[in-house]
């Protein structure tokens, strides 16, 4: 089991190596790369943070998750941290397992739930400025404002 955070490039060939064995018949591997547009908007770079030593730890529990649930499954994940641009591999995912389907499944479970539960934060950058992805200030809004307005006054005794 291979899992690491880091802030240099990463390697698909050293998450393959890693889950490479003579009883596996199926390897998938899944590449996470910046793209240049998002939502409509363009992209020239990602900043990407993390709570490491937490994200690690999760990273580690959902390959130990994973690997109880799809037996004979080796995995590995690695994800980058800082400043990358359009093109920079971001994560790599990698599973290898008896049987195709198992590796699939294996290697689809382990991106969906590091993007669900790994506490690691995207900054997109653009012509347009910066903004952090999928983070939503719970303080702003409508509902907040509208809650604060139609709260009543308190009573006088």
């Amino acid at each position: 089991m291979l899992v690491d955070l880091r802030e240099t490039p990463i390697s698909a060939d050293e998450a393959l190596a890693h889950v490479a064995r003579t009883s596996a018949g199926g390897v998938a591997i899944f590449l996470g790369v910046v793209r240049d547009r998002n939502e409509g908007r363009v992209v020239t770079r990602l900043e990407y943070s993390a709570y490491a030593t937490m994200a690690r730890a999760e990273m580690q529990r959902i390959l130990e998750e994973i690997e109880r649930e799809i037996p004979d499954t080796c995995l590995a994940a690695l994800h980058r941290t800082g400043s990358l641009a359009v093109g920079d591999v971001a994560v790599v995912c990698a599973a290898s397992a008896p049987h195709r389907d198992e590796a699939f499944r294996a290697c689809r479970l382990l991106i969906d739930r590091i993007k669900e539960r790994v506490p690691v934060w995207k900054r997109e950058h653009g012509p347009d400025g910066s903004a952090w992805v999928g983070w939503v200030d719970a303080r702003c809004g409508d509902h907040h404002h509208d809650q604060f307005d139609t709260i009543p006054p308190p009573r006088a005794e």
